[in-house]
């Protein structure tokens, strides 16, 4: 029997396994330090398409079927696929997926999408609505540039606390029965706004809304940090991991010894010039879908706390003086 924690929280009374997963980065995101973990480096970003945002879609489309090849299945014995992107409307998933013939559910939870999906999925599943469902996202830098900030021909100077967003896409294969890493907690964040108007300080921006959603789980569980091996975000970089693990030691929980963040992770920050780490939504799932769970199922981990993060805004509202919105939802997984 599944059952509600607080205002927040599931605990899944049967976990739904991840029976498979894939990740697909781009060139960038195959030089950093985790390319060894990755099922795909992709050398040409564009995919052979003729735009950005129909390369994004091909990057989702790729992470689908390695998925489902490694589970020896087929489209066909999928019932629901969720997914999202950065870009207006989701664009880059719709053309990404719309050959798959999947049941679709869209998603926006920026970059947060990857545990939204995780967290729905895994409710449909422990609903009894389907035996078998795909979670992924993507995001891709050139897409994403274009959308939110400048064209990339315009050139412009990136502050310090800018992040770069990820090339990447990753799919998991979530089931009700099988092997594998199990989700047993999910935590559905609220909307946090702390004033923050700074489209290039999104780590500040997302902090508060990391810290209100993994304090509700520690509430609504009585879990504290010591029942985790990892508690990881994404994507907070630098400057929002440390404004994270200072905001919440004065809730009365030190996560420094055990917290790291996927933006930090992906790239050689000091090699690759990406300034306060990595961002987007392939970010996170890229990661997850690679190196964490690879981790997890070598027995490095046993039990990880994963919260995501992401802005909900766009670009007409910033520039007409709106603050940033936020959100990070969080997943718990065990092995």
């Amino acid at each position: 029997m599944n059952h509600k924690l607080g205002n927040q929280t599931v605990r899944f009374g049967i976990s739904p396994y991840i029976i498979s997963r894939a990740s697909v980065v781009g060139a960038k995101e195959g030089e950093g330090p985790l390319k060894s973990t990755f099922d795909m480096v992709v050398s040409d970003d564009k995919m052979g398409q003729k735009s950005w945002d129909l390369a994004e879609g091909a990057f989702q489309k790729t992470a689908v079927e390695i998925a489902l090849k490694k589970a020896n299945l087929k489209n066909t014995d999928i019932e629901y696929i969720l997914s999202g992107d950065l870009q207006n409307q989701c664009a880059a998933t719709h053309y990404g997926l719309r050959e798959t013939n999947i049941p679709f559910l869209g998603l926006y939870g920026a970059c947060s999408t990857m545990v939204e999906s995780l967290s729905v999925g895994s409710m449909i599943i422990c609903g009894g609505y389907a035996s078998r469902v795909v979670c992924l996202t993507s995001s891709h830098f050139c897409s994403a540039e274009k959308q939110y900030r400048n064209p990339l021909e315009y050139g412009g100077q990136r502050t310090p606390t800018a992040q770069w967003t990820a090339t990447a896409s990753g799919a998991a294969v979530v089931a009700k029965n099988g092997n594998g890493p199990r989700i047993t907690h999910i935590t559905t964040g609220k909307i946090v706004d702390k004033g923050i108007t700074d489209v290039s300080n999104m780590g500040a921006a997302m902090a508060p809304a990391a810290l209100d959603t993994i304090t509700a789980h520690f509430k609504d569980t009585g879990r504290t940090p010591d029942d985790y091996d990892l508690i990881l975000t994404g994507d907070l970089g630098v400057t929002g991991s440390e404004i994270l693990c200072e905001l919440i030691k004065k809730e009365g929980f030190d996560i420094t010894g055990k917290h790291n963040d996927c933006g930090k992770m992906l790239y050689d920050i000091d090699e690759q010039d990406v300034h306060a780490g990595g961002s987007g939504c392939g970010c996170c799932a890229s990661v997850l879908c690679g190196h964490i769970l690879n981790e997890l199922e070598k027995g490095t981990y046993k039990n990880i706390l994963v919260a995501a993060t992401g802005a909900l805004m766009n670009p007409l509202t910033v520039l007409q003086g709106e603050s940033i919105p936020t959100i990070s939802h969080a997943v718990s997984i065990t092995i």
